[in-house]
């Protein structure tokens, strides 16, 4: 295979300090490369190939041998551009299967007058993880009809703790009687890990990490600083999917997933035009040409209309799950290929579909600026629009895993190194 062939001769560049992150996506498969360099990244590798109708199926892997041939061609592509071969690669995970939570476990200390110590703080976690992982294998079961299927934790972080009511950054140390820790904690089910798995195998990558893609999208925007501030509403709205997360004082208070995304769009315009998938593809993507009839320009707008209905119910549906919070953030920013439709974001800005929600007031909407990602540059120049975000995020989380501890880490990032598989 000529992709081999390419691959090859850049074996004896391999090199240990970079990161590969692959957003396998339902359209299009992103590869980056990173350098480490001190606590920041900067990507030196870009490649994107084309995913195949029947390579993917509502954001999962439906055909390995499709899948693999055309992550071997954008890494190509990225290996080509970096001049290197990287070792370590983290994998994106999305679909409607992967969920991922935030829990509050409320754990009655026996030796309330003891000082809470590392050991007692990893035990709490364990017991958040075990309840979390049970409520997830239940409401996965339901979902698929299989009461045996197996999942596997594929990201935590820790939200919050508070000690008899009151909240505190660092734990270790306090007295109390009641500790109440918020997880988020994302599972999938292993049929996809194990997609996954065989994927960094065939392209003989050593599988640092596999993240839930809006978790990933979280980091992408959080960064490094534990005790960020940072509120909003992140909607990566991709191929097959609509993953969204909510994060709120630098916490993730869960994610949630639909499938609905770019493809539907370009289904309904090929049954309402009776054209092939993709001319109406090619119609979706330049509607804003001035040359096309405006007879055809008001068909496709109609189609685009009727989907678009059925993606905002599907957005408020999603966000009324978050029956614990509160109230929403008024902030919704938006990344993946999907969200380029510009009728997508007029929706969300104009419609009233928010109001049953609570919001303290009309959410703003914008994309998500490559600019906006803590920690991370681009030497390339190709790294310029929020089609590229998940995939920046997924280089995070691969940062977050490869770094050691620091003596200057906050009980934060202990915790959560801790919580790290």
């Amino acid at each position: 295979m000529v992709f081999e062939k390419l691959r090859n001769g850049l074996k004896n560049k391999v090199v240990n300090d970079y990161i590969v992150a692959l957003d396998i996506g339902t359209e299009y498969v992103k590869a980056l490369i990173a350098k480490l360099d001190g606590d920041k990244l900067n990507i030196v590798g870009v490649g994107r190939a084309h995913q195949e109708l029947s390579d993917m199926y509502s954001g999962a892997i439906a055909d390995i041998s499709g899948v693999v041939r055309n992550c071997e061609e954008a890494l190509t592509e990225a290996e080509s551009q970096a001049g290197l071969q990287a070792k370590h690669v983290v994998i994106g995970i999305a679909g409607e299967l992967v969920k991922g939570v935030t829990n509050t476990i409320r754990y009655r200390r026996p030796q309330p007058d003891r000082p809470l110590d590392s050991a007692e703080m990893e035990f709490i976690i364990e017991k958040v993880q075990e309840r979390a992982q049970t409520k997830t294998q239940k409401q996965i079961a339901l979902e698929t009809g299989n009461p045996d299927v197996e999942i596997k934790l594929v990201n935590s972080a820790l939200v919050s703790i508070h000690i008899d009511g009151y909240k505190v950054s660092n734990p270790i140390g306090f007295q109390g009687h009641d500790v109440a820790v918020q997880i988020y904690t994302a599972f999938a089910p292993m049929v996809h890990i194990g997609a996954l798995e065989r994927v960094a195998e065939e392209l003989s990558l050593e599988l640092l990490a596999v993240a839930a893609e809006p978790f990933a999208v979280s980091r992408s925007v959080l960064g490094t600083d534990a005790n960020s501030n940072f509120t909003a509403i992140l909607a990566d709205v991709g191929g097959g999917t609509t993953d969204i997360a909510v994060v709120n004082d630098g916490g993730v208070e869960g994610t949630k997933s639909f499938g609905i995304g770019g493809r539907s769009f370009t289904h309904t315009i090929a049954s309402e035009l009776d054209l092939s998938y993709d001319d109406a593809e090619k119609l979706k993507v330049n509607i804003e040409n001035s040359q096309i009839k405006p007879s055809v320009v008001k068909d496709v707008n109609e189609a685009i209309d009727k989907t678009l209905e059925v993606w905002i119910a599907g957005v408020e549906l999603a966000l009324n799950e978050f029956n614990s919070a509160d109230h929403l953030p008024n902030r919704i920013l938006l990344c993946g290929g999907g969200a380029s439709l510009a009728k997508l974001v007029t929706v969300l800005q104009k419609q009233d579909w928010h109001k049953d929600l609570p919001f303290t007031k009309k959410p703003t909407v914008h994309h998500i600026n490559p600019s906006e990602v803590i920690g991370i540059t681009d030497s390339t120049g190709v790294v310029n629009d929020h089609t590229y975000i998940t995939a920046m995020g997924l280089l995070r989380v691969g940062y977050d895993t490869m770094i050691g501890s620091s003596e200057n880490d906050t009980i934060k990032d202990k915790l959560n190194r801790i919580l790290r598989i």
